[in-house]
C-alpha cells in the first residue's frame, strides 16, 4: 500500500526522527500520545494516570486505586511527561500538570497506531 502525497504530507512529524523515536520508545508515553490525540483539550497528569493505570491492570477506570494512581502519576510527572515536551511532542506545564496537545501528537499517534495494527499477531486457536 502506498500513501498518497497528501496523506504523507498529513503525517509529516515536526521533529528530529531521533526526538520522535524517543518519544514512541516507551509504552506509557505512547499512552500519553494516544490519549492526548483522543482528547479535545487540556488532559491532567492525574487523568492520564487513572487511564494508564487501568489499561496496564486490564480494569475500568473507576477501578484504579490509589497505589495504581500514584505510582504512574510520579512516572509520568517525573519523566514521561517532560520528555516528551522537551521534544515537542506534547506541551506540559508543571506547575499545573496538565498536559496539551501540539502539532507533533496527531502525527505520533498516527504512526502509534498504525505499528499497533501492523503488529498485529490473533491468538492461536485453541484445538480440542
Amino acid at each position: 500500500m502506498v500513501a498518497s502525497s497528501d496523506e504523507t504530507a498529513s503525517l509529516a512529524i515536526p521533529m528530529d526522527p531521533e526526538i520522535a523515536f524517543n518519544a514512541i520508545t516507551n509504552s506509557r508515553r505512547r499512552r500519553v500520545l494516544l490519549s492526548l490525540s483522543r482528547s479535545h483539550g487540556e488532559v491532567t497528569a492525574n487523568e492520564l494516570a487513572v487511564e494508564i493505570a487501568a489499561i496496564e491492570n486490564a480494569i475500568d477506570p473507576s477501578q484504579v486505586g490509589s497505589d495504581e494512581r500514584t505510582s504512574i502519576y510520579i512516572a509520568l510527572t517525573q519523566t514521561h511527561l517532560e520528555t516528551l515536551d522537551d521534544g515537542g511532542a506534547i506541551d506540559y506545564d508543571d506547575r499545573s500538570k496538565t498536559v496539551t496537545a501540539t502539532e507533533a501528537t496527531e502525527p505520533l499517534a498516527e504512526y502509534i497506531r498504525r505499528l499497533q495494527t501492523a503488529c498485529y499477531k490473533p491468538e492461536p486457536e485453541e484445538t480440542a
